[in-house]
C-alpha cells in the first residue's frame, strides 16, 4: 500500500484529502505544519508528499526544498496562488507538479497517479526498504547519510530477496540466480553470505531481517514503521 503525507494548516482540508485517497486505497499520514512534517518523515516511509504552500512555521516551499535534499519521493504543492512567478519558486524549490485551489479531488488523485507511474520508470533500479535503498545501478546500498558498496555477490544476494519481500527462495534456486548455473560450489555459500549481510545491515537499525526457512532456504521481512 503507497503511504501518502498530506500537509496542511486547515484542519478541514486534511480532512477531505485525506478521507477521499484513503477510499481510494492509499494509507495517509497528516501533519498541520511543515515541523511536524518532517519528523513524521523520519519516522514513516512516505511515499508521495501533497503539501500546502501557506502554513506557519514551515511553509511549504521551505518543506518542498527539504524533502527534495533528503528524500527521493514525487512532491504536488497545493495553492491558492496561481501567477507564473508563484509557480516558477514552487518548481525552483523542488515541486514534481503544481495544483491550484479550489481543485476537484478527481484531479488530485488523476496528478498523483501520473507521478507514481514517472517515478516508478525512473526508479526501476532502486529497491526501497523504508529508509533503506538498494541502488542496482549504481550497487550501492543507502540509508540516511550513510552509503555502503557491500561485496558484489552480497549486494545482488540482498537485492534479489529485496525486490520480492516475503518470498521463499530455496538455497538452490539463490545459487543458480546469484552465482550462476554452472557455480561448482555447495549451498552453504549461501549461508555464509546471509551471516555476512545479517551482521552488515542490523534488524534494529535497517528495518528488515533475513529470515531462516528451515529446511528451506531464506525470506526477507520489511518491519512495518
Amino acid at each position: 500500500m503507497k503511504q501518502l503525507l498530506v500537509t496542511d494548516d486547515d484542519a478541514n482540508n486534511r480532512m477531505l484529502i485525506s478521507h477521499y485517497l484513503a477510499r481510494e486505497g492509499y494509507r495517509v499520514f497528516e501533519a498541520q505544519n511543515g515541523r511536524e512534517a518532517t519528523d513524521l518523515l523520519k519516522k514513516q516511509a512516505i511515499d508521495l508528499a501533497i503539501l500546502d504552500v501557506m502554513m506557519p512555521e514551515m511553509d511549504g516551499l521551505e518543506l518542498c526544498e527539504y524533502i527534495r535534499v533528503n528524500y527521493d519521493i514525487p512532491i504536488i504543492l497545493l495553492t491558492a496562488r496561481d501567477q507564473i512567478a508563484d509557480k516558477e519558486q514552487g518548481y525552483e524549490r523542488g515541486t514534481d507538479d503544481y495544483l491550484t485551489k479550489p481543485f476537484e479531488l478527481p484531479e488530485l488523485l488523476f496528478r498523483l497517479k501520473a507521478l507514481f507511474r514517472r517515478y516508478s520508470l525512473a526508479s526501476s533500479d532502486k529497491i526501497r526498504l523504508n529508509d533503506l535503498v538498494i541502488d542496482r545501478k549504481n550497487y550501492e546500498v543507502v540509508y540516511g547519510e550513510d552509503v555502503f558498496f557491500p561485496p558484489l555477490k552480497e549486494f545482488e544476494l540482498l537485492a534479489q530477496l529485496a525486490e520480492y519481500p516475503g518470498r521463499v527462495f530455496s538455497r538452490d534456486e539463490l545459487i543458480r540466480l546469484i552465482w550462476g548455473p554452472d557455480y561448482r560450489g555447495d549451498e552453504r555459500t549461501v549461508d555464509v553470505h546471509i551471516k555476512r549481510l545479517r551482521k552488515r545491515f542490523s534488524e534494529e537499525k535497517q528495518g528488515f531481517a533475513i529470515q531462516t526457512i528451515r529446511g528451506v532456504g531464506y525470506k526477507l521481512e520489511v518491519f512495518v514503521s
